[in-house]
Protein backbone atom coordinates (compact mmCIF):
# COMPACT_ATOMS: atom_id res chain seq x y z
CA UNK A 1 0.00 0.00 0.00
CA UNK A 2 1.33 3.43 -0.97
CA UNK A 3 2.03 5.62 2.05
CA UNK A 4 -0.13 8.72 2.34
CA UNK A 5 1.40 12.14 1.80
CA UNK A 6 -0.89 13.72 4.39
CA UNK A 7 -2.43 12.23 7.55
CA UNK A 8 -5.57 14.19 8.39
CA UNK A 9 -7.58 13.55 11.57
CA UNK A 10 -11.35 13.92 12.15
CA UNK A 11 -12.84 17.27 13.00
CA UNK A 12 -13.03 17.74 16.77
CA UNK A 13 -10.12 15.36 17.46
CA UNK A 14 -8.58 16.08 20.86
CA UNK A 15 -4.86 16.80 20.96
CA UNK A 16 -3.20 17.02 24.33
CA UNK A 17 -0.66 15.82 26.83
CA UNK A 18 -0.85 14.36 30.32
CA UNK A 19 0.63 14.61 33.80
CA UNK A 20 -0.13 13.15 37.22
CA UNK A 21 -0.26 15.05 40.51
CA UNK A 22 2.56 13.36 42.42
CA UNK A 23 4.92 13.47 39.46
CA UNK A 24 4.66 17.22 38.86
CA UNK A 25 2.92 19.11 41.68
CA UNK A 26 5.51 18.92 44.46
CA UNK A 27 5.06 18.67 48.22
CA UNK A 28 2.68 15.72 48.18
CA UNK A 29 3.63 14.41 51.62
CA UNK A 30 0.45 12.62 52.72
CA UNK A 31 0.43 9.67 50.34
CA UNK A 32 2.00 6.23 50.18
CA UNK A 33 4.57 7.23 47.58
CA UNK A 34 5.99 9.90 49.89
CA UNK A 35 6.47 7.25 52.58
CA UNK A 36 8.07 4.97 49.94
CA UNK A 37 10.52 7.72 49.03
CA UNK A 38 11.28 8.42 52.69
CA UNK A 39 12.15 4.72 53.08
CA UNK A 40 14.85 5.07 50.39
CA UNK A 41 13.07 2.99 47.76
CA UNK A 42 13.78 5.29 44.79
CA UNK A 43 16.79 5.02 42.48
CA UNK A 44 19.74 7.05 43.83
CA UNK A 45 17.69 7.79 46.95
CA UNK A 46 15.82 10.57 45.17
CA UNK A 47 12.60 12.09 46.51
CA UNK A 48 9.90 13.88 44.59
CA UNK A 49 10.20 17.02 46.75
CA UNK A 50 9.08 20.07 44.78
CA UNK A 51 9.04 18.04 41.55
CA UNK A 52 8.10 20.63 38.86
CA UNK A 53 6.20 22.81 41.36
CA UNK A 54 3.24 22.52 39.01
CA UNK A 55 0.96 23.08 42.01
CA UNK A 56 2.07 26.73 42.13
CA UNK A 57 2.74 27.14 38.42
CA UNK A 58 -0.24 25.39 36.84
CA UNK A 59 -1.34 28.56 35.03
CA UNK A 60 2.03 29.01 33.34
CA UNK A 61 2.11 25.32 32.42
CA UNK A 62 -1.41 25.42 31.00
CA UNK A 63 -0.42 28.54 29.06
CA UNK A 64 2.50 26.54 27.66
CA UNK A 65 0.12 23.74 26.65
CA UNK A 66 -2.13 26.26 24.89
CA UNK A 67 0.88 27.86 23.17
CA UNK A 68 1.61 24.39 21.78
CA UNK A 69 -1.88 24.35 20.20
CA UNK A 70 -3.18 21.57 22.44
CA UNK A 71 -6.90 21.56 23.22
CA UNK A 72 -7.01 18.93 26.00
CA UNK A 73 -5.13 18.21 29.21
CA UNK A 74 -5.16 15.07 31.32
CA UNK A 75 -4.15 15.51 34.94
CA UNK A 76 -4.94 13.91 38.29
CA UNK A 77 -6.43 15.13 41.53
CA UNK A 78 -4.31 14.14 44.53
CA UNK A 79 -6.70 12.31 46.86
CA UNK A 80 -4.40 12.69 49.90
CA UNK A 81 -4.58 16.48 49.61
CA UNK A 82 -8.40 16.42 49.58
CA UNK A 83 -8.90 13.78 52.29
CA UNK A 84 -5.74 13.61 54.43
CA UNK A 85 -7.57 11.52 57.05
CA UNK A 86 -10.70 9.39 56.59
CA UNK A 87 -13.72 11.65 56.28
CA UNK A 88 -11.70 14.86 56.84
CA UNK A 89 -12.06 17.14 53.81
CA UNK A 90 -9.58 19.92 53.11
CA UNK A 91 -11.70 22.65 51.50
CA UNK A 92 -8.66 24.72 50.54
CA UNK A 93 -7.34 21.88 48.39
CA UNK A 94 -10.73 21.45 46.72
CA UNK A 95 -10.55 25.14 45.87
CA UNK A 96 -7.10 24.66 44.35
CA UNK A 97 -8.38 22.06 41.90
CA UNK A 98 -11.43 24.22 41.22
CA UNK A 99 -9.04 26.98 40.13
CA UNK A 100 -7.15 24.53 37.86
CA UNK A 101 -10.38 23.43 36.18
CA UNK A 102 -11.69 26.96 35.86
CA UNK A 103 -8.43 28.06 34.24
CA UNK A 104 -8.56 25.18 31.76
CA UNK A 105 -12.10 26.15 30.84
CA UNK A 106 -11.14 29.82 30.48
CA UNK A 107 -8.32 28.80 28.10
CA UNK A 108 -10.64 26.57 26.05
CA UNK A 109 -8.93 23.32 27.09
CA UNK A 110 -10.91 20.10 27.63
CA UNK A 111 -10.19 18.44 30.98
CA UNK A 112 -9.52 14.72 31.51
CA UNK A 113 -9.50 14.27 35.28
CA UNK A 114 -7.93 11.14 36.80
CA UNK A 115 -9.12 10.32 40.32
CA UNK A 116 -6.42 7.78 41.21
CA UNK A 117 -3.01 7.89 39.53
CA UNK A 118 -0.96 5.38 41.57
CA UNK A 119 -0.91 7.39 44.82
CA UNK A 120 -3.19 6.67 47.80
CA UNK A 121 -3.65 8.54 51.09
CA UNK A 122 -1.53 7.06 53.89
CA UNK A 123 -4.67 5.69 55.56
CA UNK A 124 -5.89 3.85 52.43
CA UNK A 125 -4.99 0.42 51.01
CA UNK A 126 -6.51 -1.13 47.89
CA UNK A 127 -6.37 -4.52 49.62
CA UNK A 128 -8.52 -3.21 52.47
CA UNK A 129 -12.09 -4.37 52.99
CA UNK A 130 -13.43 -0.80 52.77
CA UNK A 131 -11.36 0.31 49.76
CA UNK A 132 -14.22 0.21 47.27
CA UNK A 133 -16.55 2.19 49.55
CA UNK A 134 -13.87 4.79 50.33
CA UNK A 135 -13.03 5.32 46.66
CA UNK A 136 -16.70 5.63 45.70
CA UNK A 137 -17.18 8.21 48.46
CA UNK A 138 -14.22 10.24 47.20
CA UNK A 139 -15.51 10.02 43.61
CA UNK A 140 -18.94 11.27 44.65
CA UNK A 141 -17.37 14.16 46.56
CA UNK A 142 -15.34 15.31 43.54
CA UNK A 143 -18.36 14.92 41.25
CA UNK A 144 -20.47 17.10 43.54
CA UNK A 145 -17.82 19.73 44.14
CA UNK A 146 -16.08 19.96 40.77
CA UNK A 147 -18.08 17.87 38.32
CA UNK A 148 -19.63 20.81 36.48
CA UNK A 149 -16.11 21.78 35.37
CA UNK A 150 -14.94 18.30 34.27
CA UNK A 151 -15.23 17.15 30.66
CA UNK A 152 -13.99 13.55 30.97
CA UNK A 153 -13.32 11.28 33.95
CA UNK A 154 -10.65 8.61 34.31
CA UNK A 155 -11.37 6.70 37.52
CA UNK A 156 -8.08 4.82 37.88
CA UNK A 157 -4.80 4.88 36.02
CA UNK A 158 -3.22 1.59 34.89
CA UNK A 159 -4.95 -0.71 37.38
CA UNK A 160 -2.92 -3.73 36.34
CA UNK A 161 0.36 -1.90 36.80
CA UNK A 162 -0.71 -0.73 40.26
CA UNK A 163 -1.74 -4.25 41.31
CA UNK A 164 1.28 -5.95 39.71
CA UNK A 165 4.02 -3.67 40.99
CA UNK A 166 2.50 -2.90 44.37
CA UNK A 167 1.21 -6.31 45.38
CA UNK A 168 2.89 -8.96 43.20
CA UNK A 169 6.40 -7.70 42.39
CA UNK A 170 6.74 -5.34 45.35
CA UNK A 171 8.57 -2.43 43.69
CA UNK A 172 5.67 0.01 44.21
CA UNK A 173 4.12 0.75 47.60
CA UNK A 174 3.04 -1.04 49.69
CA UNK A 175 5.74 -3.48 48.50
CA UNK A 176 3.87 -6.79 48.82
CA UNK A 177 4.81 -9.92 46.88
CA UNK A 178 1.83 -12.24 46.93
CA UNK A 179 -0.31 -13.56 44.09
CA UNK A 180 -3.35 -13.58 46.37
CA UNK A 181 -2.84 -9.91 47.16
CA UNK A 182 -2.49 -9.18 43.45
CA UNK A 183 -5.86 -10.67 42.58
CA UNK A 184 -7.60 -9.21 45.64
CA UNK A 185 -6.36 -5.75 44.68
CA UNK A 186 -7.16 -6.18 40.99
CA UNK A 187 -10.70 -7.23 41.89
CA UNK A 188 -11.04 -4.33 44.33
CA UNK A 189 -9.89 -1.99 41.56
CA UNK A 190 -12.57 -3.47 39.30
CA UNK A 191 -15.26 -2.98 41.94
CA UNK A 192 -13.79 0.41 42.83
CA UNK A 193 -13.95 1.58 39.23
CA UNK A 194 -17.56 0.37 38.88
CA UNK A 195 -18.54 2.01 42.18
CA UNK A 196 -16.82 5.24 41.10
CA UNK A 197 -18.60 5.08 37.73
CA UNK A 198 -21.95 4.74 39.51
CA UNK A 199 -21.16 7.49 42.02
CA UNK A 200 -20.20 9.98 39.32
CA UNK A 201 -23.28 9.14 37.24
CA UNK A 202 -25.53 9.47 40.29
CA UNK A 203 -24.44 13.11 40.52
CA UNK A 204 -23.88 13.77 36.80
CA UNK A 205 -26.09 11.46 34.70
CA UNK A 206 -24.48 12.56 31.42
CA UNK A 207 -20.87 12.35 32.59
CA UNK A 208 -18.31 10.60 30.38
CA UNK A 209 -16.49 8.12 32.61
CA UNK A 210 -13.73 5.73 31.66
CA UNK A 211 -10.27 4.73 32.84
CA UNK A 212 -6.68 4.88 31.63
CA UNK A 213 -5.96 1.22 30.86
CA UNK A 214 -2.46 -0.13 30.31
CA UNK A 215 -2.58 -2.60 27.40
CA UNK A 216 0.27 -4.34 25.63
CA UNK A 217 0.43 -6.39 22.45
CA UNK A 218 1.89 -9.79 23.26
CA UNK A 219 3.67 -11.15 20.20
CA UNK A 220 3.05 -14.86 19.79
CA UNK A 221 6.11 -17.06 20.32
CA UNK A 222 6.51 -20.46 18.61
CA UNK A 223 6.57 -22.92 21.54
CA UNK A 224 3.39 -24.39 23.05
CA UNK A 225 4.28 -23.27 26.58
CA UNK A 226 5.35 -19.88 25.20
CA UNK A 227 1.93 -19.48 23.60
CA UNK A 228 0.25 -20.54 26.83
CA UNK A 229 1.98 -17.92 29.00
CA UNK A 230 1.45 -15.31 26.28
CA UNK A 231 -2.29 -16.00 26.32
CA UNK A 232 -2.32 -16.00 30.13
CA UNK A 233 -0.61 -12.61 30.28
CA UNK A 234 -2.92 -11.17 27.64
CA UNK A 235 -6.03 -12.33 29.49
CA UNK A 236 -4.88 -11.15 32.92
CA UNK A 237 -3.17 -7.91 31.96
CA UNK A 238 -5.23 -6.75 28.98
CA UNK A 239 -8.70 -8.24 29.33
CA UNK A 240 -9.43 -9.14 32.96
CA UNK A 241 -10.19 -5.57 34.07
CA UNK A 242 -12.02 -4.45 30.94
CA UNK A 243 -14.20 -7.57 30.74
CA UNK A 244 -15.56 -6.86 34.23
CA UNK A 245 -16.14 -3.10 34.15
CA UNK A 246 -18.50 -0.58 32.62
CA UNK A 247 -17.36 2.61 30.92
CA UNK A 248 -18.41 5.30 28.47
CA UNK A 249 -15.04 5.34 26.73
CA UNK A 250 -11.73 3.46 26.91
CA UNK A 251 -8.59 5.40 27.74
CA UNK A 252 -5.59 3.50 26.38
CA UNK A 253 -2.04 3.89 27.68
CA UNK A 254 0.39 2.33 25.20
CA UNK A 255 4.17 2.18 25.52
CA UNK A 256 5.17 -0.94 23.63
CA UNK A 257 4.79 -4.63 22.90
CA UNK A 258 6.40 -7.77 24.28
CA UNK A 259 7.38 -11.22 23.15
CA UNK A 260 7.28 -13.78 25.96
CA UNK A 261 8.72 -17.20 26.57
CA UNK A 262 7.87 -19.72 29.27
CA UNK A 263 10.09 -19.35 32.33
CA UNK A 264 9.35 -21.54 35.34
CA UNK A 265 11.58 -19.32 37.50
CA UNK A 266 9.32 -16.26 37.03
CA UNK A 267 6.05 -16.92 38.90
CA UNK A 268 5.71 -13.18 39.62
CA UNK A 269 5.37 -12.67 35.84
CA UNK A 270 2.96 -15.60 35.42
CA UNK A 271 5.83 -17.86 34.33
CA UNK A 272 6.98 -15.65 31.48
CA UNK A 273 10.12 -13.69 30.68
CA UNK A 274 10.65 -11.17 27.90
CA UNK A 275 12.46 -11.88 24.64
CA UNK A 276 14.35 -8.96 23.12
CA UNK A 277 13.07 -8.00 19.67
CA UNK A 278 16.24 -6.18 18.60
CA UNK A 279 14.40 -2.89 18.01
CA UNK A 280 15.47 0.68 18.84
CA UNK A 281 14.95 1.58 22.49
CA UNK A 282 14.09 4.54 24.69
CA UNK A 283 16.44 5.93 27.33
CA UNK A 284 14.83 3.43 29.72
CA UNK A 285 15.63 0.49 27.46
CA UNK A 286 12.02 -0.01 26.38
CA UNK A 287 11.79 -1.25 22.80
CA UNK A 288 9.85 1.04 20.45
CA UNK A 289 7.05 -0.91 18.73
CA UNK A 290 4.56 1.46 17.03
CA UNK A 291 2.97 -1.31 14.96
CA UNK A 292 1.97 -3.16 18.13
CA UNK A 293 -0.49 -0.35 18.82
CA UNK A 294 -2.63 -1.48 15.87
CA UNK A 295 -3.13 -4.89 17.51
CA UNK A 296 -4.03 -3.34 20.86
CA UNK A 297 -6.55 -1.00 19.23
CA UNK A 298 -8.05 -3.89 17.26
CA UNK A 299 -8.54 -5.88 20.48
CA UNK A 300 -10.41 -2.95 22.04
CA UNK A 301 -12.80 -2.46 19.11
CA UNK A 302 -15.01 -5.30 20.32
CA UNK A 303 -16.13 -3.23 23.30
CA UNK A 304 -17.93 -0.80 21.00
CA UNK A 305 -16.82 2.30 22.89
CA UNK A 306 -14.89 5.40 21.80
CA UNK A 307 -11.14 5.20 22.40
CA UNK A 308 -8.82 7.95 23.58
CA UNK A 309 -5.06 7.38 23.68
CA UNK A 310 -4.56 8.70 27.21
CA UNK A 311 -0.79 8.06 27.33
CA UNK A 312 1.90 7.40 24.74
CA UNK A 313 5.40 8.70 25.22
CA UNK A 314 9.14 8.19 25.26
CA UNK A 315 12.01 8.86 27.65
CA UNK A 316 14.40 10.75 25.37
CA UNK A 317 16.66 13.27 27.09
CA UNK A 318 18.41 14.18 23.83
CA UNK A 319 15.11 14.70 21.99
CA UNK A 320 16.50 12.73 19.06
CA UNK A 321 13.72 10.12 18.82
CA UNK A 322 10.59 11.83 20.18
CA UNK A 323 9.32 13.39 16.94
CA UNK A 324 9.59 10.12 15.02
CA UNK A 325 8.13 8.19 17.97
CA UNK A 326 5.01 10.37 17.97
CA UNK A 327 4.75 10.37 14.17
CA UNK A 328 4.91 6.59 13.82
CA UNK A 329 2.29 6.04 16.52
CA UNK A 330 0.02 8.68 14.96
CA UNK A 331 0.29 6.89 11.62
CA UNK A 332 -1.02 3.72 13.27
CA UNK A 333 -3.86 5.68 14.90
CA UNK A 334 -4.72 7.36 11.59
CA UNK A 335 -4.84 3.98 9.84
CA UNK A 336 -7.20 2.62 12.51
CA UNK A 337 -9.48 5.66 12.14
CA UNK A 338 -9.46 5.29 8.34
CA UNK A 339 -11.01 1.81 8.62
CA UNK A 340 -13.73 3.00 10.98
CA UNK A 341 -12.24 2.74 14.48
CA UNK A 342 -13.71 5.38 16.79
CA UNK A 343 -10.56 7.03 18.18
CA UNK A 344 -11.24 10.57 19.36
CA UNK A 345 -8.06 11.88 20.94
CA UNK A 346 -4.34 11.53 21.63
CA UNK A 347 -2.44 12.56 24.78
CA UNK A 348 1.34 12.52 24.70
CA UNK A 349 3.06 11.55 27.96
CA UNK A 350 4.14 13.91 29.28
CA UNK A 351 3.66 17.67 29.08
CA UNK A 352 6.60 18.16 31.48
CA UNK A 353 9.66 16.22 32.51
CA UNK A 354 8.68 14.72 35.86
CA UNK A 355 9.38 12.36 38.75
CA UNK A 356 9.24 8.95 37.08
CA UNK A 357 8.23 6.87 40.12
CA UNK A 358 10.92 4.34 41.09
CA UNK A 359 13.34 5.74 38.48
CA UNK A 360 13.39 9.22 40.03
CA UNK A 361 14.15 12.30 37.94
CA UNK A 362 16.44 10.59 35.42
CA UNK A 363 14.00 9.74 32.59
CA UNK A 364 12.96 12.71 30.46
CA UNK A 365 9.51 12.22 28.94
CA UNK A 366 8.49 15.87 28.61
CA UNK A 367 7.55 17.88 25.57
CA UNK A 368 8.79 20.62 27.87
CA UNK A 369 12.19 20.18 29.55
CA UNK A 370 12.37 21.14 33.22
CA UNK A 371 15.45 22.32 35.08
CA UNK A 372 14.66 20.94 38.53
CA UNK A 373 17.14 23.24 40.27
CA UNK A 374 15.60 26.45 38.93
CA UNK A 375 12.15 25.36 37.76
CA UNK A 376 12.87 26.79 34.30
CA UNK A 377 10.77 25.35 31.45
CA UNK A 378 12.15 24.94 27.91
CA UNK A 379 10.07 23.75 24.97
CA UNK A 380 11.81 20.93 23.12
CA UNK A 381 12.07 20.90 19.32
CA UNK A 382 9.83 17.83 19.09
CA UNK A 383 7.11 19.76 20.93
CA UNK A 384 7.21 22.36 18.15
CA UNK A 385 6.54 19.66 15.57
CA UNK A 386 3.73 18.18 17.67
CA UNK A 387 2.24 21.69 18.05
CA UNK A 388 2.02 21.94 14.25
CA UNK A 389 0.10 18.65 14.17
CA UNK A 390 -2.26 19.88 16.89
CA UNK A 391 -2.82 23.23 15.17
CA UNK A 392 -3.41 21.80 11.68
CA UNK A 393 -5.11 18.53 12.67
CA UNK A 394 -2.86 16.75 10.20
CA UNK A 395 0.79 16.04 9.45
CA UNK A 396 2.67 15.23 6.31
CA UNK A 397 4.83 12.25 5.49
Amino acid sequence: MTELLQYKFPKGFLWGSATSAHQVEGNNTLNDWYRWEEAGKIKNGERSGLACDHYNHFREDIDLLVSLSQNAYRFSIEWSRIEPRPGEINRAELEHYRKVLEYLRARGVKSFVTLHHFTSPLWFDWEGAMSVEYFARFSELIAKELGHLVDFWCTVNEPNILAKHGYLEGDFPPGRRDVGSFFRVLNNLIHGHNASYNAIHSVLPHALVGMAKDNTYYIEAPGRLDRLVTLLNHEIRNRYFLDRTKFDFIGLNYYGSKKLRFDCASPQSFYASKVKLGLPTTDMGWEIVPWGLSHVISDLCGFGKPIYITENGIADAGDSKRKEFIKQHLKVIHQAISVGTDIRGYFYWSLLDNFEWGFGFGPRFGLVAVDYSTGERRVRDSAGWYAEVCRNNFFEK
